[in-house]
């Protein structure tokens, strides 16, 4: 006779299964411990631009396709430039203080700003300090900007601080690598079944009491449905953590990227600095993408090296702006 088994179905390392609290995603920094991470501001926010294909020459040691041109797919991310909102004292993994540096008067019409700005002449005692950012409002599609923390590797961090208060930091002020990781929040599906959202097999077209359910709720005792029964209910809007992408271009890097200018589908033209990473990234367009240096870099993913050609566009993505598909 054969095992009878039962594999469960969803991963408990995903539990509970429901939204997201925040939009941007909170980030372990003390677990980012890369050679890109030494120096300097430790991750930025960008937003999901679209997809695209880009033709690379793929320069990879001992590679299949080695100086061979090959075609991958890729996601443009918009990074805006952003500023110092406040700096967070952390004692003992606890918030120590906090002290609000920001007077931005676009800030005030959307937030409710303290009328008094803090200083760092004097710090409490502290064992880390973080710094709380905003995006610049001008030219930002979002009425509310997004506030997020980002963390600092310094030898003097209270003097790294003071040097950025009121200054616009850029992509190019952010040491992040070759290979970097997404943060983000998926998209959301609402109430879903069990079977799209745990992936159940459907029952025989027979079943008296329906097809896409599960076809026991548990046990008679215990007299209670368990959390491992697949259920209905939220899908999508779950944090998510992409590892390891690999960037083949981005703005500091000064490539010839034609077709940004002409504008994406749900989300416009890119007119600040962006990120092109290879595969994909969770989220519609306009998501909130956290990037920070790899956690965990591996070697597959390090060694990789591409040289940018030229970026292909799909043709779905030129239907917010008719006019364009003249001459493709």
């Amino acid at each position: 006779m054969a095992k009878i088994s039962r594999p469960r179905f969803g991963s408990l390392q995903f539990w509970p299964r429901k939204r997201a609290l925040k939009a941007v995603p909170r980030v372990n920094w003390e677990a980012i411990d890369s050679e890109a991470a030494k120096d300097g501001f430790i991750g930025i926010l960008a937003f999901k631009v679209g997809m695209a294909t880009a033709i690379l020459r793929d320069k990879t040691d001992k590679s299949m396709t080695a100086q061979k041109k090959i075609a991958l797919p890729v996601t443009i991310l918009e990074v805006p430039k952003f500023k110092i909102f406040s700096v967070r004292f952390y004692k003992n993994g606890t918030v120590a203080g906090e002290t609000v540096l920001s007077n931005d008067k676009e800030l005030k019409r959307v937030l409710k700003v303290p009328k008094n700005v803090g200083s760092l002449e004097k710090v409490p005692d502290f064992d880390e300090i973080r710094v709380l950012v905003h995006p610049v409002m001008k030219g930002l599609f979002k009425k509310t900007p997004p506030i997020f923390e980002v963390a600092i590797r310094s030898s003097d961090p209270v003097s790294f601080v003071k040097q950025w208060i009121g200054k616009d930091i850029s992509l190019k002020d952010v040491n992040l690598g070759k290979v970097v990781d997404a943060r983000s929040l998926t998209k959301g599906k609402g109430f879903s079944g069990p079977v799209k959202r745990y992936g159940i097999s459907l029952k025989s077209h027979k079943s008296e009491k329906g097809v896409r359910r599960p076809g026991s709720l548990g046990p008679w005792h215990p007299a209670r449905v368990t959390f491992r029964i697949p259920m209905a209910g939220q899908l999508g809007m779950f944090t998510r953590i992409q590892y390891n992408m690999v960037i083949v271009s981005n703005s500091a890097m000064k490539h010839e990227v034609s077709g940004l200018e002409h504008g994406f589908k749900r989300y416009g033209t890119v007119k600040g600095d962006y990120i092109i990473v290879v595969g994909s990234v969770h989220g519609p367009p306009k998501r909130e993408i956290v990037i920070t240096p790899a956690m965990r870099p591996t070697k597959k993913q390090s060694k990789k090296n591409y040289e940018f050609l030229e970026l292909k566009r799909c043709r779905l993505a030129f239907l917010r702006y008719p006019e364009k598909r003249k001459g493709k």
